[in-house]
């Protein structure tokens, strides 16, 4: 995976250093916000860069268990973190950034990286399961190709 963001970088520098800044930085925007729906996307279907379902929630007790009550389908995890005001872009004409910014990106490395945390300020600390939110699949190199070859046949 590594080696094929390398080629992308080689080859989408060659044809971005035709452009002009202010062509260059619509292009990076563009493929920013691509990228950013397409890793939203993915985050909905609650599946990592590698195509795995995430880890589920563990299991809560019932302690209100009442007879006509409605069931609750399971709610998907993330619903908050996905959304535009959370999932940042950050694009100038050199360089792209699509990620967790500020205090929603404690909440994000912490399913990330599957860390200590605590569920409450004075709560137990319970160790997360690895929940990969951010990252690259094949098919997110292929939109960022796709995308820099619709921008560059537009003008």
């Amino acid at each position: 995976m590594a080696d094929d963001l390398k080629a992308l970088e080689q080859w989408a520098s060659v044809l971005l250093a035709q452009l002009d800044p202010a062509n260059r930085r619509k292009v990076s925007l563009k493929v920013a916000q691509d990228l950013r729906r397409s890793q939203q996307q993915r985050i909905k279907a609650q599946m990592t860069p590698e195509g795995i379902q995430y880890t589920p929630r563990k299991p809560r007790k019932d302690l209100r268990n009442k007879k006509d009550r409605i069931k609750k389908q399971k709610a998907a995890m993330f619903t908050k973190l996905r959304n535009n005001a959370n999932l940042k872009v950050k694009a100038d004409g050199n360089q792209i950034a699509v990620g967790f910014f500020g205090r929603v990106a404690r909440i994000a490395r912490v399913h990330q990286f599957g860390l200590n945390d605590r569920v409450a300020k004075d709560g137990p600390e319970i160790r997360y399961a690895e929940r990969s939110l951010l990252g690259f699949s094949i098919a997110d190199l292929e939109l960022i190709r796709g995308s820099i070859l619709n921008h560059l046949k537009i003008t």
